[in-house]
Formats: structure tokens, sequence, C-alpha cells
């Protein structure tokens, strides 16, 4: 039976120059390969190595991306090895067959938002309402599901934050500080759900995620096995649990080092070893 890799993209595997500068090693810095290009500029890139070990885990696996980006924005970027024919994009949102969205899974989504939580309207007014443009660069509403403000981060308040957080946590959504990007996402919209969809298509037996931020905590729970890496929100929090892996590289290294354990479990199974 297939073996199921479900990892989040920015920041567990794939970095932007904003993110390789805050962990990029001084000594013997990695040769990086780039993976994403938008309006002529590279955007995101990866290290050589973990663009060849991308390669060994999709033929070895079935290797699902699990982002929150848009389907627009997940589909510019270029990652090594055979194309995905699952990817979960939107924070689950859009479930991707062969890179086009399957309707059916997306109306089951939308139902599910239109029952359980506040409405996006209502969550854009307060959010437009309540933050300073001395400190918000952008306004975004992704896919009619959920909404994010690109912030000028050194100047956020962390106040602000938090009360957003009650706010949003009374009306059954999530908020979610990812580097620039200040997100707020529908409890009922998650990575795992569409990661239990793709298990059920495909008949694995074994599901292994990666992750680093607030919205992959559901993806890493609901699989066999979990890593992120020492850097993110998970991180900070020293967020953990008995089946998740908490590893100490940070940054573009730490990208390696999650693909070095989630190939090695796909081919050991559970009891694999720390790292190959």
């Amino acid at each position: 039976m297939p073996v199921l890799v479900a990892s989040d993209l920015d920041r567990t595997l794939i970095y932007s120059s904003a993110a390789l500068s805050l962990t990029m090693p001084d000594a013997r810095a990695p040769r990086l390969l780039c993976v994403e290009v938008h309006e002529s500029r590279p955007l995101s890139y990866l290290t050589e190595t973990a663009a060849g070990l991308l390669g060994d885990l999709g033929d070895a696996a079935v290797f699902v991306p699990a982002t929150t980006r848009t389907r627009k924005q997940y589909l510019r970027i270029n990652l090594p090895g055979p194309p995905p024919a699952y990817a979960i994009c939107a924070n689950g949102g859009h479930l991707l067959v062969d890179g086009v969205s399957d309707p059916a899974w997306h109306a089951r989504v939308t139902a599910r938002l239109a029952d359980e939580c506040a409405s996006l309207d209502e969550v854009r007014d307060h959010l437009f309402a309540t933050a300073d443009p001395a400190w918000v660069r952008k306004h975004r509403i992704a896919e009619d599901l959920f909404a994010y403000l690109v912030v000028e981060r050194e100047l956020l308040p962390g106040e602000w934050v938090k009360e957003l957080a009650v706010w949003a946590e009374n009306r059954g959504w999530t908020v979610s500080l990812q580097g620039r990007k200040l997100y707020a996402v529908p409890k009922p919209l998650t990575k795992s759900a569409a990661l239990h969809e793709v298990a059920r298509r495909t008949g694995a037996e074994l599901t292994l995620a990666a992750g680093d931020s607030l919205l992959d905590a559901d993806l890493l729970l609901a699989a066999d096995r979990g890593w992120r890496p020492g850097h993110g929100e998970l991180a900070d929090s020293d967020w953990t649990a008995p089946t998740i892996t908490a590893l100490p590289e940070r940054g573009v290294l730490a990208g390696e080092r999650i693909l070095r354990e989630l190939l090695k479990a796909t081919r050991t199974g559970l009891s694999g070893g720390a790292g190959i």
C-alpha cells in the first residue's frame, strides 16, 4: 500500500529571500535552487540537496503539497520530482487533482463553513476596522475562503494580535502570524480533512506530515507521524505531541532534515530511525 506524505511548503520545504536571510548559515552556505518566479523575480528556494531528496520522495511515496497558498500562488511553484497528483491549497479549501480543483470537495468545504463559523464578511470587516494603516501593507481575501494581512512585522502591536485571536476564536476562526502575513482562517477549513480524503482515495496505510505554523498543527496530528522545524509558530510555543518530532534545525537546512526524515520513514515505516 502507498505511503502518503503531506507537507507544508513555505518555511517548511521552500524559503523566500526574507526567510533565507533569517536563518542562512554563514559557513559553507548551501547551494540553492529557485523554485518560484513571479513577475520576473525569483521568490522561493530550496537547497540543491533538498531538491534531490524531494525527487526521491516523489518516487517513493504519494507526495502531497499542503499549503495555505491560493491555487494561483501554488501553481507558480515548480517543485523538483514527479508532478504531484494531489495538492491541498487554500488550507484545505481546494483539493487539486492533476492541477485541477475537485468541485465536489470544494462544495463540501464551503457548506461546512456556512454552517459552523462566522462569515468571511464579518471577519473581513473587523480587520478593516481595527488594523492600523501604519503597519498594514495589504488586505487580501484568498479564494473567498479566508483573509490575510501583509504587515510591517516590526511595527505590528503584539496586543492587537492577541485581541484579534480571542475575537476570532469566539467566532470559530483561527489567527496565525507567519513572517509578514497575518492569517484569519475558519476553523472548519483544515489541511487535515483534505489529507484524510487523499488517504481514502489512494488507500494509503501510512501517512506522514510536516509543517511549521499553527495552521499545520491539525495536519501533523492527523498523520501517523509528523515533523516540525526549529523555527515558526509551533517551535516558538514549544508545541509538540506524542507522534510529533521537533527538529533542532532552523531555516533552509531544516527543509533538508525534514525531507531526510520523511524519506527514511517512507522506506522503513514507523519503526524507522532518526535520519539517513
